[in-house]
């Protein structure tokens, strides 16, 4: 499956998630943009779930380390979303690994109404 992934040239965890993704059978194309903020709003991000990247994948938008199980789950069960949002960069999410350990985190579904709601929680 297709994703368009959109960082600034800056970021090196979101090319960790890039990595993360291809790993898990996606086809990444990794576009570097002046302004990543454009994107959002264009995919209709809220500005609270923000995260450092923003990608596209079968017309639903993904915001932040969202794992990739959670991407295929999304697609499988094609839910009426806009979109999944991993907001912030969680220690342990997918690109954000560090010796330090791990945070759980709640990825966030959002509509296009501008409705959130728990996705899916990942412990420790």
């Amino acid at each position: 499956m297709p994703v368009t992934s959109y960082r600034s040239a800056s970021c090196g965890c979101c090319k960790g998630w890039v990595q993360h993704m291809r790993a898990n059978g996606f086809a990444v194309r990794d576009v570097v943009v002046a302004d990543v903020a454009v994107i959002k709003r264009r995919l209709g991000v809220p500005a609270r779930l923000a995260s450092c990247h923003t990608a596209e994948v079968a017309g639903f938008a993904l915001e932040g380390h969202v794992p990739a199980a959670d991407v295929k789950r999304l697609l499988q069960k094609r839910p009426p979303l806009a979109g999944l949002a991993l907001p912030g960069m969680p220690l342990g999410s997918p690109g954000m690994e560090s010796a330090y350990g791990k945070e759980a985190f709640t990825v966030m579904a959002f509509t296009r109404t501008g409705a959130i709601s728990s996705f899916s929680q990942h412990a420790k």
